[in-house]
């Protein structure tokens, strides 16, 4: 169990640097650095200024680029990495408990499911809805692979029944969270992120010039959706849809902080601990996740701060779903002194 528990601690780091480099790579518009899958310009390796003339010759409508090729083949490495990692995590976990587990099989299809989405970024030259899939599926694995983290650790403390609401309103937090990373992958993906620059919305008038229809078509049959191929308007309406999307996430997520942070103040102190840690840890990647947002506006999407806006946001992702989590793992037992009086507010059963 000990190497098990290790080997899920390197994984979440690394999936942590395939996070980071993804966003690089998308951000720096190295999608395409590469024509091709797994390789690169038909090299392992990261073709340099010297292999032009040999790579002209095999994809003669997209000319090399080195730092995007670098870009591409640095993620691939490290994804592809992870993959065996995650490979070694099932295979452990069959051989130390003789049967298939859920959480690790789920770690192996989805990684398997990442790569295969991987291929289809390049292979459908940068279709929207697989970059946005794939941001989606990055986000849930490294997800996954902290709640495995948390069932390996023996949670053998019982704590007071749950209100429902507070079950509910973290079940709404989580949901609330993917609607928004996805908004915000495609966002990315269909490159409006600075369809509006200014605040707090877009400019004057846009209110008249939203396109709901196209902004969330899927737009098939284009041969490259590099660069996009919506129109102004359309992006402005993703846009401002991600911008009000936050609002509400800020709202959500936030109110379910607060709920189980109050929660746990009525816990004796030994329980209280972990409940509080992790209100306090959503709150906090909750606030940072929005002054990022705003910051990526007012500074005209600077490189750090964008990619510190989605390694963030998939940090705020599993922060929230280990806290709602938790709550499910709670035993249900008689209630006691200052949690009663927190669940006599609570109509609803727990």
């Amino acid at each position: 169990m000990m190497w098990t528990k290790r080997l899920v601690s390197f994984a979440i780091a690394l999936t942590m640097v395939v996070i980071v480099l993804g966003a690089y790579t998308r951000l720096t518009d190295a999608g395409l650095g590469c024509p091709d899958w797994p390789g690169c310009y038909g090299f392992l390796q990261v073709p340099q200024d010297h292999h032009a003339e040999i790579a002209a010759s095999r994809f003669p409508e997209r000319p090399l680029e080195p730092h995007k090729a670098r870009n591409e083949m640095v993620h691939r490495y490290f994804a592809g990495t992870l993959g065996l990692v995650i490979a070694g995590i099932f295979l452990l976990s069959w051989w130390q408990q003789r049967k298939v587990r859920l959480l690790p099989t789920a770690l192996l299809l989805l990684v398997v499911f990442q790569a295969a989405l991987g291929m289809w970024t390049v292979t459908l030259n940068l279709f929207p809805l697989v970059v946005m899939g794939h941001l989606l599926g990055g986000f849930t694995l490294l997800t996954l692979l902290w709640l495995y983290r948390r069932q390996l650790k023996p949670d053998d403390h019982a704590t007071a029944a749950v209100p429902l609401r507070l079950r509910r309103a973290g079940t709404l937090a989580c949901a609330m969270l993917v609607g928004q990373i996805a908004l915000g992958g495609w966002t990315s993906a269909n490159y409006a992120a600075l369809a509006c620059v200014e605040l707090p919305f877009c400019h004057s008038g846009w209110t008249s010039q939203l396109r709901a229809a196209e902004a969330f078509d899927l737009h098939l049959g284009h041969d490259n959706y590099e660069f996009g191929v919506m129109s102004k308007e359309a992006r402005q309406t993703i846009h401002v849809s991600h911008r009000l999307g936050a609002i509400l996430t800020v709202l959500v997520v936030g109110f379910f902080a607060w709920q189980l942070w109050r929660f746990s103040r009525n816990l004796p102190a030994s329980e209280a601990q972990l409940h509080k840690r992790q209100a306090q840890l959503v709150l906090l990647l909750l606030l940072l996740q929005f002054c990022l947002g705003v910051l990526n506006i007012w500074w005209l999407l600077p490189l750090p701060n964008a990619v510190a806006h989605n390694f963030v946001a998939a940090n705020l992702l599993a922060a929230t779903v280990l806290a709602r989590y938790g709550l499910r793992q709670q035993r249900q037992v008689s209630v006691t002194g200052t949690a009663s009086q927190y669940l006599s507010s609570d109509r609803s059963p727990a």
